[in-house]
């Protein structure tokens, strides 16, 4: 059973990510929640506007919360995405000691959690969060098609 109000931070995820489209970056957004469903913080994928590789909405989320909370680890808190995570981001995901991840469109080029590599499913992989995809799917799914038609 899903825990209760995912969809209203995807809400907000995906605001981020249409914000990031709009900027030229691909239109990724994260949440960071905390136990009691407070947003610590909120972003979009950064990566053209830091020329940061690693500027990933996961990514960023994280570092703010580690810094509002003055932990390492955030355990109890929640991440919802608008994407499947890369694996670098799986493992932050895991180094943070993330509760629960919820996640929009499955990436099947990309993703690190139900394809490609599959970090949480490694036997090296310390803490593995709850995870749920397919939230709010078709609208992230869409936001990242339009971007890259626009492109091309």
């Amino acid at each position: 059973m899903t825990p209760a109000r995912p969809l209203s931070h995807m809400e907000l995820a995906l605001a981020e990510a249409r914000a990031a489209g709009h900027r030229g970056e691909v239109p990724v957004g994260a949440v960071l929640v905390a136990p009691d469903g407070a947003v610590i913080a909120a972003a979009g994928n950064a990566t053209r506007r830091e020329n940061d590789p690693t500027a990933h909405a996961e990514i960023i989320v994280i570092r703010a919360g580690a810094a509002k909370l003055g932990a390492e680890r955030l355990a109890g808190c929640d991440l919802y995405v608008t994407l499947e995570p890369c694996a670098m981001c799986a493992a932050a995901i895991s180094f943070a000691r993330i509760r629960r991840l919820y996640y929009g469109a499955c990436d099947p080029k990309g993703g690190g959690v139900e394809h490609g590599g599959r970090f949480f499913s490694q036997p090296t992989c310390h803490h593995v969060p709850e995870v749920y995809g397919g939230i709010a799917e078709d609208e992230a799914a869409r936001l990242l098609k339009d971007f890259f038609s626009a492109r091309r």
